[in-house]
């Protein structure tokens, strides 16, 4: 396993981001995992965090010069990025959004730096449906920007419908936007981290049940 990825998996297991049990997620589906980026709540954690981000992106070789953290959680995750590539010697502007648009003072949904010009790369913790990636994009291009990728911190390898297909509500996206999607881990990953540490191997069956009823990763 490429080493930020296991940095990434022991860092959320250390900060309790990533849980194993029994969990009715927002879909109804019962999973065996859950993963919470709220929970990298400390300047150190959340620095780890970005490093993590950093090198992910480094290996992917993604074309972008602005960072865009669509609220909540992105807002934090974009922030933290921006401040471990500025420390990597990249110094890059930074814009988020507001839910709701305020009415006062400057006004307008969207705060930090112009979008207009540049290429922007989103940064969340996940992908489910994907409403919210596609509000942050609609969000850029009205703005002038243009999206150059997007990069989360766990990819489920989730189909929205396993029914109707078995691509994932990542590759869905992908897809659909013509946009790079990085992950630092996968659920493909997870799998292989728990196969391989003896105090984990036995949520490994469960994973790998979950990910064969669930699970996304292939084209239809």
């Amino acid at each position: 396993m490429v080493d930020h990825r296991r940095r990434f998996l022991d860092l959320a297991l250390r900060a309790n981001a990533l849980r194993f049990g029994e969990f009715t997620l927002k879909s109804g589906r019962v999973s065996p995992y859950f993963f919470n980026a709220g929970c990298f709540d400390s300047g150190a954690r959340l620095a780890g965090l970005a490093a993590c981000y950093a090198d992910a992106i480094e290996q992917a070789a993604l074309d972008f010069d602005m960072l865009f953290g669509p609220a909540y959680k992105g807002i934090p995750l974009a922030t933290a990025l921006g401040c471990e590539l500025a420390r990597r010697g990249r110094d890059l502007p930074l814009a988020f959004n507001r839910k709701e648009a305020k009415t006062h003072g400057e006004g307008g949904t969207l705060i930090g730096a112009p979008l207009a010009g540049r290429r922007v790369l989103i940064v969340d913790d996940v992908i489910t449906a994907g409403t919210a990636i596609r509000e942050a994009l609609s969000t850029i291009r009205d703005a002038g920007g243009t999206p150059a990728g997007i990069v989360i911190a766990l990819d489920r390898q989730e189909a929205v419908d396993p029914a109707a297909s078995r691509r994932s509500a990542t590759q869905t996206v992908a897809i659909e936007q013509g946009l790079p999607v990085v992950a630092i881990a996968t659920l493909d990953d997870l799998l292989a981290y728990t196969g391989d540490d003896a105090a984990l191997a036995g949520h490994h069956a469960q994973l790998l049940a979950y990910g064969e009823a669930f699970g996304g990763g292939h084209a239809d």
